[in-house]
């Protein structure tokens, strides 16, 4: 739990240097026009290997927006590598990224279809002591709502095919611009059937 603490006065920290530009929702609509074929016009993709981002805090889209560049600029030596998406956030400004980000935090997340899997609930809500699994809970909430300044994404309503990809990226690593490696560590000791459980009942939730 004091790790957990540790990482989100951290997250404040550096997340609150981050968005110290003003955001403006409505130039974000025009700048994301682009984002609209894979993410949706009102950030609910329908895509399911891509996230929705209706409604997810705007520091944490910023920093994924940031994290890609950072990739791009250091061949994937720093932030979050994804080619495409690299070359997406190539040409945006810190203002545009924030606006985008507080444009596609305005809108409203659809609803998901996904069940509330019993092994997903278990371990999202109680963890696995015996495996050293933190419950989800700790850091993405009861309803799956994140933690805006902390920097823990919401969960809630999320593509249910995103959420298994990008579990299986921090469990083989290649995903990891996760905060202290905590996503890394805790998907490492899941298996198949644990990242598609909890895939489903985050989706639900």
């Amino acid at each position: 739990m004091k790790k957990i603490l540790l990482s989100a006065i951290i997250g404040c920290s550096f997340l609150g240097n981050a968005f110290a530009v003003q955001a403006d929702a409505e130039a974000g609509k025009t700048k994301a026009a682009i984002c609209g074929a894979c993410h949706g016009m009102d950030g609910n993709s329908l895509v399911p290997a891509y996230p929705k981002l209706a409604g997810q805090h705007p520091q944490y889209i910023t920093k994924q927006l940031q994290d890609f560049k950072a990739a791009l600029n250091t061949g994937g030596k720093e932030g979050r590598n994804d080619p495409i998406m690299g070359g997406m956030v190539a040409a945006l400004t810190e203002q545009d990224m924030a606006d985008i980000s507080a444009f596609f935090t305005s809108q409203t997340i659809s609803a998901s279809t996904a069940k509330a899997n019993p092994t997903g609930k278990k371990i999202y809500l109680g963890g696995d002591a015996d495996r050293g699994i933190t419950a989800c809970i700790a850091c993405h909430g009861n309803a799956g709502e994140g933690a805006s300044l902390a920097g823990f994404p919401a969960v809630n309503s999320q593509n249910v095919e995103y959420l298994k990809i990008q579990l299986t990226k921090f469990r083989d690593a290649s995903r990891n611009n996760d905060m202290n490696a905590m996503m890394r560590t805790i998907a490492s000791k899941l298996n198949d059937d644990e990242i598609a459980a909890l895939a489903d009942y985050m989706s639900s939730l």
